[in-house]
């Protein structure tokens, strides 16, 4: 653990980022805002359900935290960051103003990144991909239901750990890895998602959506995940030699918002290195 007023900041060529959830209990903005404050990028590409339209539809929740990420956001491009927002399905709205911008921030429904090496890696949410959204919506916004009832047992069950000095833990990711239809489910959208990548002649890709950080090759196809920040806490990043991993972050979950000098993280743990 390395106390962040003590922290050196990084900088890095690229930031991708998704599954902020921002308008949900869920959403862990307070961990996010940390890790926008003490890493800087060229570019920050945001890949999609940044704002969680479908819970704001059920019921307004929107805390200083969630205001505070969209303004450092906007912070960061008024201040020479190339900023991209990619529509995904939670935020689907946003896809009405795809090919504009605002504040500074870029509207685009997929984009190409090309790496220090000259890497071609097409980046996109990821949700055109996934069988159940394009073909039984009725059956994902169930599915949504159920996993914010997960979470909610996660916070209640991370509360009490947190009173035990133990680290956070997630039910739903520990369901996920255990029962084999998610397994079967998650295999099948990262082939779906690369198999797209190859036919285009590309090198690469980045998405989000399943909330399952991962970084490896599938058949030649260079496979990225950010995660989420829900539960994985984590981010893809490019270095500026040109290094991609995987990055998560961790502060204490309940600081007092005035007592910042207290807040830890633990800066970047790689899960694996393919560059």
């Amino acid at each position: 653990m390395t106390d962040v007023s003590d922290q050196a900041q990084h900088h890095y060529r690229a930031i991708w980022i998704s599954d902020v959830h921002l308008g949900t209990s869920g959403c862990q903005a307070g961990y996010l805002l940390d890790f926008l404050k003490h890493n800087e990028s060229d570019h920050l590409y945001l890949v999609g359900d940044i704002i969680d339209g479908w819970a704001l539809k059920r019921g307004w929740y929107w805390n200083q935290n969630h205001n505070d990420v969209i303004q450092k956001i906007l912070r960061k491009a008024r201040k020479g960051t190339r900023v991209v927002y990619i529509a995904g399905n939670h935020d689907e709205v946003v896809r009405q103003f795809i090919g504009l911008a605002f504040g500074g921030i870029d509207i685009e429904d997929e984009v190409i990144h090309t790496t220090l090496d000259g890497r071609r890696l097409l980046v996109l949410h990821g949700d055109l991909f996934d069988g159940v959204i394009q073909c039984a919506r009725w059956l994902a916004i169930v599915g949504d239901h159920a996993y914010t009832f997960t979470l909610k047992l996660n916070r209640w069950f991370n509360h009490i750990r947190a009173k035990f000095g133990l680290g956070y833990w997630s039910l739903s990711q520990y369901l996920k890895h255990r029962v084999k239809t998610a397994v079967s489910f998650v295999t099948q959208f990262e082939q779906a998602v690369a198999k797209e990548a190859k036919s285009r002649g590309l090198d690469g890709v980045v998405c989000g959506h399943i909330h399952k950080a991962e970084m490896r090759d599938i058949d030649g196809i260079l496979y990225c995940n950010d995660g989420d920040w829900v539960e994985s806490l984590s981010a893809l990043v490019e270095t500026m030699e040109g290094e991609l991993k995987i990055i998560t972050w961790r502060s204490i979950e309940h600081a007092e918002p005035k007592r910042k000098k207290d807040l830890v993280a633990e800066p970047s743990v790689a899960r694996e290195n393919l560059a």
